[in-house]
């Protein structure tokens, strides 16, 4: 069967405009003013009339919990939550149980994919110290690359950034794009003794950004551009929290030749240090949620730049899990659904234009991981696409919260902008609250050279 959208303003590639889009065999057959349809078949019409459409939003940077800490999310739960919320495409983190350290457990991660993910899916190569071989051994076209995000060394030290040497053997070697997470263990340490002899584990969550402070990103996100200049690599970097560090990036060049690219994340955008009073845990994030200023800053990093893609960091754990005391409890929380719906709330102030939310959340993740034939609205390319109503109000509640884990820092927080329809590969995944189970995504195809 065929679809045909009609009269949707289409937002793609810098522009906005009015147009009809045919979709055939899970792709954009053609893109027209007008499309009158005369070959044979059935043949689905869609008046999207006053509404935008959007190419389905891709989320680089997500932890769905599967397997091992499915009492958070599985990829089921919160795949769901994601055509929701208008993604269509994912990458997950290894930070699974088991760590996903081996070729043998990645792929185990796609085929649970292959049966339960309805939007469609990649999965990172995690990275440690014991397996630099394996990771090594990573097909490029089938895999999107290589992080540390949420593994550890050991019970107590971390992230790559705080092992230089071990980062120059990976970049000597690699020809995959590596992501990293980037904070420095010995700076959080020290704060964290400072502030648990004050307080004891009852420390304040307001302190947490002082805790994982600016010092700490910053002077670990230097060694790791340090290192990663001098071999060239394709180096991505998560959840950038700071204006000092948005600062360190290049904007002079387009996002398709830069070696070194950057992200944002949502909560970062969305809230800052004066929340935490309001929502303490909730918004328990690494790295930290900081200041107004490098909430402003990132935005502004964004428009010129700087940082290049928005990410949701979608990370659950369950409500018991997030209200214990500060040392107790888990940093991270669930996302993806209202990831979309809170940036188009930013559209709606005036701080960035829809044709820029698209590039950051579509186009650039297509262009900083390669993607094959997505992140984009372009005859031959998969139909991934997102229809909304940019002027249909409404609240997140625990009613309409997918999320396994049924808590969102979103709650109560009302939407101007409504998600009518979400397409992956052509078929109609959400509509009107309600998601088809009986579609699937696919697995994410890549360019060899990154």
């Amino acid at each position: 069967m065929k679809t045909i959208i009609r009269n949707a303003c289409m937002v793609n590639e810098g522009n906005s405009q009015v147009a009809d889009i045919l979709i055939s065999n899970e792709r954009i057959e053609k893109i027209d003013t007008s499309i009158n349809f005369t070959g044979e078949g059935t043949i689905k019409e869609i008046n999207a009339e006053g509404l935008y459409l959007l190419p389905g939003i891709i989320d680089d940077q997500v932890h769905f919990r599967e397997p091992g800490l499915i009492h958070k999310g599985n990829i089921y739960t919160e795949s769901r939550a994601a055509v929701a919320g208008g993604i269509t495409s994912f990458m997950e983190m290894p930070n699974t149980i088991p760590n996903t350290l081996t070729l043998e457990l990645l792929e185990e991660k796609y085929l649970i994919a292959s049966k339960k993910s309805i939007a469609n899916y990649s999965f990172f190569m995690g990275i440690n110290q014991t397996n630099l071989e394996e990771a090594l051994r990573i097909n490029n076209e089938n895999v999107c690359g290589i992080t540390d995000d949420g593994l550890y060394f050991n019970s107590e030290e971390g992230i790559l950034a705080n092992y230089p040497d071990f980062l120059e053997k990976l970049f000597y070697r690699t020809d995959s794009l590596v992501a990293l997470h980037s904070e420095d263990d010995g700076i959080i340490k020290y704060n964290t003794n400072y502030y648990r002899k004050k307080y004891g584990e009852n420390i304040p969550f307001e302190f947490h950004p002082n805790i994982r402070s600016e010092e700490a990103c910053l002077i670990a996100t230097k060694r790791v551009l340090e290192i990663t200049k001098k071999y060239n690599n394709r180096l991505h970097l998560f959840h950038i929290s700071t204006l000092a560090e948005a600062n360190l990036f290049d904007n002079k060049i387009s996002v398709h030749e830069k070696r070194i690219t950057a992200e944002a994340c949502v909560h970062h955008l969305w809230f800052s240090d004066k929340d935490y009073e309001k929502l303490g845990a909730k918004i328990k994030w690494n790295p930290a949620i900081k200041t107004q200023e490098d909430k402003n800053g990132l935005l502004e990093a964004l428009l010129d730049n700087r940082i290049d893609i928005i990410a949701s960091d979608h990370a659950p754990h369950t409500i018991i899990e997030k209200n214990r005391p500060y040392l107790k409890s888990l940093s991270g929380g669930p996302l993806v659904q209202h990831a979309l719906p809170a940036m188009l709330e930013l559209v709606h102030k005036g701080k960035i234009s829809i044709e820029k939310l698209v590039e950051k959340m579509s186009h650039h993740v297509a262009e900083i991981y390669r993607i094959n034939m997505r992140g984009y609205i372009r005859e031959g390319y998969y139909a991934d696409l997102v229809l909304l109503d940019l002027n249909s109000t409404w609240k997140a509640t625990p009613q309409n919260t997918l999320y396994k884990c049924q808590w969102s820092p979103f709650e109560n927080q009302c939407f101007k902008s409504k998600i009518e329809k979400t397409f992956v590969n052509g078929s109609i995944v959400y509509e009107n609250g309600i998601i088809n189970d009986n579609i699937l995504g696919k697995r994410l195809k890549f360019s060899k050279i990154r």
